[in-house]
């Protein structure tokens, strides 16, 4: 009867330490998985800020562009305006000599 309970106890022990043993295992599975997913998030956080990075700086260039483009045209505008004035002002000036009889 002993060696029928020790051989009991001896085989219980023994599932129990391959129980164990295969829960350390699918324990380490586990880690390793949440490992890789956690470097995988990270991997894509970082292209989303470079994505990021990039959509705002040609967002920038392109706000450059245009206020570059729009400062070239107030520009081309004030001096056209400026000449137009320039040759009203000759015009009349010349009107008004052409009035005073040319003194």
């Amino acid at each position: 009867m002993r060696k029928f309970v020790l051989a009991a106890v001896v085989a219980t022990s023994a599932l129990g330490l391959a129980a164990c043993g295969e829960t350390a295992d699918q324990a380490g599975e586990a880690v390793d998985a949440m490992a890789a997913d956690a470097e995988a998030n990270a991997e894509a956080a970082g292209e989303m800020v470079g994505e990021a990075a990039d959509a705002t700086g040609e967002a920038v260039e392109g706000a450059a562009d245009a206020t570059g483009e729009a400062v070239e045209g107030a520009a081309d505008a004030t001096g056209e305006a400026v000449e137009g004035a320039t040759d009203a002002v000759e015009g009349a000036t010349a009107k008004a000599e052409e009035m005073m009889g040319g003194e």
